[in-house]
């Protein structure tokens, strides 16, 4: 495909990190690029290189409703929706505050699932389209502290498979990209949300302890981590391609992780986890 045939394309969550790049890299591109954020003055930087930029809150009915007609009293469908708006809401299982939790699935899993249910109408209608959703290796493996976060992103992997089969016969592809440790603002959030926890008193003190060094050397570390831009030359080549791919797993590390949980089992995988998180 090219930036002639794919139709305008709308990314979600492009204040910062992946969106951000992913949406500047497409307008490089040639492409006609929807730049969207809860607070479209975040959006200066895109709009000056050439993206068009609107409000759109993945929280809201109202704001998504807005978003999509506008696009589609202009260009008559979206032809790409990437779903990037997410984050993470770390914590124990038992000590989380569940109302965060369920403030992190109305972003990262029903807004991501509404707004593919506005577009999918104009993509039928014209008998093209396609939807890429922005997984994480954290939809195939899981880490202790991370396991609300973890569960967002295996229903994304849910609904991908399950939306891909049934859109395929109105020309319509489902692409999921799964990045590993990406170094964008997601990680100093999820090191916010992990503070939420009473460490002093906490009977997983040690074991939140041992996942804050894990995740600051994570990210710290250019063996396991990589930039924003990685993920979006992705996204574009997911865009592009005549034939996606159902899945992209972006580092070398996410691949080699993901092997280890799923040719290794539950005994190899506690194994890693339990080395990973000594406390």
């Amino acid at each position: 495909m090219t930036a002639t045939t794919t139709g305008p394309i709308l990314v979600t969550g492009c204040s910062s990190g992946i969106g951000k790049a992913a949406a500047d890299l497409l307008v490089k591109a040639g492409h006609l690029v929807y730049a969207t954020a809860r607070r479209p003055e975040t959006l200066a930087e895109l709009e000056a290189a050439g993206a068009r930029v609107l409000a759109l809150d993945v929280t809201s009915e109202a704001s998504m409703e807005a978003a999509v007609k506008t696009v589609e009293a202009e260009h008559g469908r979206v032809g790409v929706l990437v779903n990037n708006a997410g984050y993470g809401e770390y914590g124990t299982i038992e000590e989380t505050d569940l109302d965060k939790v369920r403030t992190m699935f109305e972003t990262n899993v029903f807004g991501l699932a509404r707004l593919t249910q506005l577009v999918l109408p104009g993509m039928r209608a014209a008998g093209a389209g396609r939807i890429v959703n922005i997984g994480s290796m954290g939809g195939r493996i899981t880490f202790p502290v991370g396991g609300y976060y973890h569960a967002t992103k295996y229903a994304v992997e849910a609904i991908t498979d399950a939306l891909r089969n049934e859109v395929r016969g109105f020309g319509i592809n489902v692409v999921l990209i799964e990045p590993g440790l990406i170094r964008t603002q997601f990680g100093d959030t999820a090191m916010g949300s992990e503070a939420h926890a009473p460490t002093d008193s906490s009977p997983y003190a040690a074991l939140l302890a041992a996942s804050a060094s894990s995740t600051t050397g994570g990210y710290d570390n250019p063996m396991l981590a990589t930039g924003p831009e990685t993920v979006a030359s992705t996204i574009l080549k997911a865009v592009e391609a005549r034939r996606p791919r159902s899945r992209y797993v972006v580092t070398p590390a996410a691949r080699a992780m993901i092997a280890a949980r799923t040719l290794g089992g539950d005994r190899v995988w506690d194994t890693i986890v339990r080395q990973q998180f000594k406390h």
